[in-house]
Parts: structure tokens; sequence; C-alpha cells
């Protein structure tokens, strides 16, 4: 165990871990769909498309955290969430809005609204899996 790893609670370990995982992946994903897909389809199709892959990573990395971090509970679940989450949204709001030189509001508002009302709940999903996973029982054998 690294000297780092020794002073971050374990929770939030988990929710950085969890952010790099899913963010990696979105990174991915994002990069296919802008250079595949939206030559081929409109913006709000290739972004619907990849959702549900977005998801199931969203699914697998929640459940990689718990098995890696055996010992979250309910409150340390939530924590790593929401850790998470809010890792995701200072990435998103500084350097994706700062790169395409936009305000949040002119990010919202120069998106598709189906595509950003499943932007939002897959958000929401983000947040809660490690919590809904760890209720459900999908926690960690080794």
């Amino acid at each position: 165990m690294s000297a780092t790893e020794r002073r971050l609670p374990q929770p939030l370990r988990a929710g950085i871990l969890y952010f790099l995982l899913v963010f990696g992946a979105g990174f991915l994903l994002g990069t296919i769909r802008v250079l595949l897909l939206l030559p081929l389809l409109d913006e709000r199709t290739a972004e619907l498309l990849e959702m549900p892959l977005m998801l199931v990573v969203i699914y697998f990395a929640a459940r990689f955290i718990l098995r890696r971090h055996p010992g979250l509970d309910k409150a340390g679940a939530v924590a790593a969430g929401l850790t998470a989450f809010v890792l995701l949204l200072a990435v998103e709001f500084t350097l994706v809005l700062a790169l395409r030189g936009m305000t949040i509001a002119d990010y919202y508002d120069s998106r598709d609204p189906v595509a950003l009302g499943a932007y939002l709940v897959s958000l929401l999903l983000f947040a809660a899996m490690p919590r809904l996973l760890l209720r459900r029982g999908a926690s960690p054998r080794r």
C-alpha cells in the first residue's frame, strides 16, 4: 500500500478509481462516437447509441470498485459514488467547456433535449450505482 493510499479514506480512493474507469471508457467511446458515428448519424442518435454502452461500463466499474474495496459499507458506497460524480462534473465543466469555449448554459442549450435527458439519468445512475449494487448484494467476492 502506498503512502497516498494510507492517507486517503477508502471511499475516496474507491470514488477516484470509479471516476477514472468510467471517464476513461467514456473518453474512448466519445472519441469513437465523434469519429465514426457522427459522420453517419445525427448527434442524437449517436449519443443514444453510446448511452447503453456507458451504462454497462458504469455497472461493471461500480462492481469492480466494490470488489476492490470490500470494506465499503452503505455510507462508503454513497461517498464513493458522490466522489466520482463530483470529479466527473468538475472535469466536464472545466476541461470540456474550456476546450469548447462554452459556458454551462451554452453547453446545455446546445444539447439535444432527448440525449440530454438520457445523459442526466445516466449521471444519476453513475452516482448511485455503487450503493445500488451494494444493496443488491453484488458486493464482492474475491
